[in-house]
């Protein structure tokens, strides 16, 4: 029973982080479910523009995105628009790889601690 009841709160937390279309961005990102990112960006601490590594960061349409916890304490990366949420990732764990679907210089920060800036490069 307990399984079950961390399988389904896994199953909602997920669904919130995801995009409902809303204002045209739900092709923007979609978690892949697992499995190796095609790039992983390493979160560094609170410092500002040198907190998250590579930032910039670059990848293209179709490829995965993650965020690797190099900290011990818990972050977020979130794009400044609403296009995609990691949710809390914690010390030292790595977020669910997320496809980008749409070309562009998408800025994000982190939730918690919104000092924390990067940008991701989004290329065909």
């Amino acid at each position: 029973m307990r399984k079950r009841f961390w399988l389904l709160m896994a199953v909602v937390a997920l669904a919130v982080t995801v995009p409902s279309g809303c204002g045209g961005s739900s092709d923007m990102m979609a978690p892949t479910g697992g499995g190796a990112a095609d790039v992983v960006i390493t979160i560094n601490g609170m410092n500002g523009a040198l907190s998250f590594s590579p930032n910039p960061a670059s990848v293209q349409v179709g490829q995965t995105v993650a965020w690797h916890n190099g900290d011990s304490l818990t972050h977020t990366a979130t794009a400044d628009g609403g296009g995609f949420n990691t949710g809390n990732i914690a010390g030292g764990a790595t977020s669910v790889p997320i496809a980008m679907g749409s070309v562009g210089a998408f800025g994000y920060h982190c939730n918690i601690h919104p000092s924390m800036t990067g940008t991701l490069n989004v290329t065909n």
